[in-house]
């Protein structure tokens, strides 16, 4: 897959966002090696361990995905740092009448509980209702999981429910609680 400027860059206050590309590989690999520990308990179970060619390949899919209208994926970086501090996805993006799609995301621990995040999800959460043209966006989260249940309340997510083993992550079934924000509750 060929680098090239197409995609999306989105500026907030003190990160910016920008969807994959193939020359972004190196600055994945670290930032997965680097947060590997962190994410695996929220993850698929690992057969391998981490290589460049994983990241490669990761990023190849975002931008096929991103092409063809079924995902949207950004890198978070910090304002003049190429470094990517976290990642943001727009999954399962479905037009017509239902107009939704899954938010999921991650930060790298170093720069946990600094408001990054926040900042970063307001501003893909405005991409998703005002370009994208979502009406529903949801956000699912391990109920173990404080930080991110606290988050999505603070963006404006509201409860919808509980699904039990909904997700097979890092080798058993996990409950989750699942949220949403409506495009007229922003």
């Amino acid at each position: 897959m060929a680098d090239h400027d197409t995609g999306v860059s989105l500026v907030a206050t003190r990160v910016l966002l920008r969807t994959p590309r193939l020359s972004m590989a190196p600055q994945l690999f670290a930032y997965l090696t680097a947060n590997d520990e962190r994410f695996a308990p929220i993850g698929p179970k690992r057969n391998e361990p981490l290589s460049m060619e994983e990241a490669k390949r990761s990023i190849e899919n975002s931008s096929r995905d991103y092409e063809e209208g079924k995902s949207v994926r950004f890198f978070v970086f910090l304002e003049g740092n190429d470094a990517i501090i976290g990642d943001i996805s727009l999954t399962n993006i479905v037009r017509g009448v239902f107009r939704a799609c899954h938010l999921g995301y991650g930060i790298d621990g170093a720069y946990e509980g600094k408001g990054y995040m926040r900042e970063a999800l307001s501003c893909v959460l405005r991409y998703a209702f005002d370009e994208l043209k979502m009406h529903r966006v949801m956000a699912n989260y391990i109920p173990t999981n404080e930080r991110s249940g606290a988050l999505l309340r603070r963006l404006g997510f509201s409860v919808e429910g509980y699904a039990r083993d909904y997700l097979f992550l890092n080798g058993e079934w996990k409950d989750h609680v699942l949220t949403s924000l409506i495009e007229q509750e922003r």
